[in-house]
């Protein structure tokens, strides 16, 4: 049993417990608010030393699946608790205790309760504070990448008119000359040169209208199960070519949106041709469709290498590719997610278990 406390007894306890939360404040005040597993652990072994038994406590602070300890762990104690809240959501826990054959509940002071009460609302406070932080920095990431999207959107808008003109001269100009060189082999070929790298600038121009969302669309309503299946068609020879399995997936026969058919086309073309060339050979790429009540949900997964953790905000971004060069113009994904939000819908890609990348795109029916 623990012994009585005296008027004296109760003095060093307050000036313990004042010294505790002193230094609690200094830790909460120095904290590196990215990494506060340390300052954590240090309010630990601050609210031991604050108990007034401190030799035979066990402090323990779980935050979520986080669980920080300090001091003596016995199987039978007891204890006294407190809830750490944020945003007045419980997320944690601090526990102080003592070993049942040798306290009570009534070993522990009325004051040590409230300082419990008192440090789980510092903590909580401080959690706050973080994901205040944190979300303010999702927050900002996604401003600034939306004006850099408007931006490149105007730019890439005017380039494509600009390049437009000079490069149906140069295709009809090339085809006018071989006319003339009919009998010469090497001018024919050298012209063919040209026009294959015309047409290839021109995909490249249309892609970067794709981005800039300047081409008209042309809605309407329309079953898109044939399209997605016409579209996965057109990629049979890159299939055969590395004996990749596609396994299509359709919820419904007759999935009706309101849709761009070629712009959707160009998604899944795009989003699957991607997923064959980071696939290993005879892997599995997956297309699901989902008919939802409020949208459609279109998943394609892989499994390649999937997208690194560096990479993760930069892979929609225009002429960004992970691809060697001349393998890639970086605007596959940049299309993608320009067409995807003309069509007011969302694009997202996390890791395929245990390998690989899904991306999922939700379309609003309305």
């Amino acid at each position: 049993m623990a012994p009585l406390i005296t008027t004296e007894d109760k003095l060093k306890e307050r000036i313990k417990e004042l010294t505790c939360l002193y230094a609690i404040s200094s830790y909460i005040a120095n904290c590196n608010i990215e990494d506060i597993n340390p300052t954590i652990q240090a309010i630990a072994i601050s609210l031991k030393d604050a108990i007034r038994f401190p030799e035979d406590a066990s402090v323990e602070i779980l935050i979520e699946d986080a669980l920080f300890k300090t001091g003596k762990a016995p199987v039978e104690k007891v204890f006294i608790l407190s809830a750490i809240k944020t945003f007045n959501t419980p997320i944690g826990s601090i526990k102080i205790g003592y070993s049942e054959s040798k306290y009570t509940a009534n070993s522990f002071l009325n004051e040590e309760k409230q300082l419990l009460q008192k440090v789980a609302l510092e903590i909580g406070n401080l959690l706050e504070r973080k994901q205040i932080l944190e979300n303010e920095a999702i927050t900002r990431r996604q401003i600034e990448r939306t004006d850099r999207l408007a931006i490149l959107g105007e730019i890439t808008a005017g380039i494509a008119h600009e390049l437009n003109t000079p490069l149906a001269n140069i295709l009809g100009y090339s085809e006018l000359l071989k006319e003339q060189f009919v009998n010469n082999t090497k001018a024919i070929n050298d012209l063919e040169k040209i026009t294959n790298s015309a047409i290839y600038s021109r995909e490249v121009v249309k892609k970067l209208m794709f981005f800039s969302c300047d081409m008209p669309q042309q809605m309407k309503v329309t079953n898109i199960v044939p399209i997605i299946k016409d579209a996965i068609s057109l990629l049979k020879p890159n299939f055969i070519k590395k004996n990749i399995d596609c396994q299509l997936q359709f919820e419904d026969t007759d999935i009706p949106l309101r849709v761009d058919a070629i712009q959707l086309t160009q998604v899944i073309f795009n989003l699957v041709i991607n997923a064959i060339y980071f696939s290993p050979k005879n892997g599995i790429i997956k297309v699901h469709v989902i008919q939802n009540e409020k949208d459609i949900e279109i998943q394609i997964s892989d499994q390649g290498k999937g997208i690194d953790a560096a990479n993760s905000e930069s892979i929609f971004n225009p002429f960004f590719t992970t691809k060697p060069v001349g393998e890639g113009s970086g605007l596959g994904l940049s299309v993608v997610h320009g067409i995807v939000k003309s069509h007011k819908g969302s694009i997202k890609h996390k890791p395929n278990i245990p390998k690989g990348t899904i991306f999922t795109i939700n379309l609003p029916k309305n």
